[in-house]
């Protein structure tokens, strides 16, 4: 697999403890929408057992011109030299990886349903298929706690308002802990909520990604829903 060696530009708080860091994209390095990279550190003060790298999705789309990652950032020798970084910073990127990407039939209905930081590779599907094919049918369930932990939610909010084939039910479980006013769903994503925003739950391609018991319910309720087994795309975000 090939590597390549980025300075990093910029980074950007993008919600709360979620951090997106920015880095010019080499000419020789190209990917599809959804895939994902390792992403190594170069001689960092501090380690831990799993290592100096991680697995991170590519939230840029391939015509961007910056390549972009995002991360929660815990408590983890990873994620404080991580959170540390200024821009100048070198560090090594290994990829890409992985087939969670769009279906080549351009056609399709396509529903993401994610959670947390689940979002990245939605965003790098999303905003592709919207640039490749305006008008094409998409609705994104994104889940979060509140406002403040949903990354990109407003930049995916103006997408959608901006595109009339893309709809974006946003979700809240815990909004009366936030400081804003919340106007839109609360709860967690279920049956009742697609059948409110989808005409029929059979026909599209399913996108779940997040934490792996969101992925696991998901897919449970959609294949007792009657969605065929191979119109579920899956991609597990463990946490680190």
């Amino acid at each position: 697999m090939a590597s390549y060696q980025l300075t990093l530009k910029r980074k950007q708080r993008v919600a709360e403890d979620t951090l997106a860091l920015y880095f010019d994209k080499p000419d020789d390095f190209g990917f599809k929408a959804g895939q994902c990279a390792r992403l190594l550190l170069v001689d960092p003060p501090e380690t831990d057992e799993e290592g100096n790298g991680r697995i991170l999705s590519l939230a840029s789309t391939p015509a961007e011109s910056e390549l972009m990652v995002a991360t929660r950032i815990r408590d983890s020798a990873f994620k404080r030299v991580i959170s540390a970084l200024e821009p100048g910073a070198d560090v090594t990127l290994k990829g890409p990886y992985g087939d969670f990407t769009l279906p080549v039939d351009v056609t399709r209905e396509l529903v993401f349903i994610t959670g947390g930081i689940g979002i990245t590779p939605v965003r790098s599907m999303l905003l592709q298929a919207v640039a490749e094919h305006k008008g094409r049918k998409m609705t994104l369930f994104y889940a979060n706690r509140r406002p403040e932990d949903a990354a990109f939610l407003d930049e995916l909010t103006q997408v959608c308002a901006d595109n009339p084939g893309c709809t974006l039910v946003a979700t809240m479980s815990q909004a009366e802990q936030s400081a804003q006013h919340w106007q839109g769903e609360r709860g967690y994503v279920d049956r009742a909520m697609l059948a409110r925003y989808l005409t029929d739950l059979t026909r599209p391609v399913y996108y779940l990604d997040g934490p792996p018991g969101l992925v696991a319910a998901m897919k449970t309720m959609l294949l007792d829903a009657g969605v065929a087994e191979d119109q579920l795309r899956t991609e597990e975000f463990a946490g680190y």
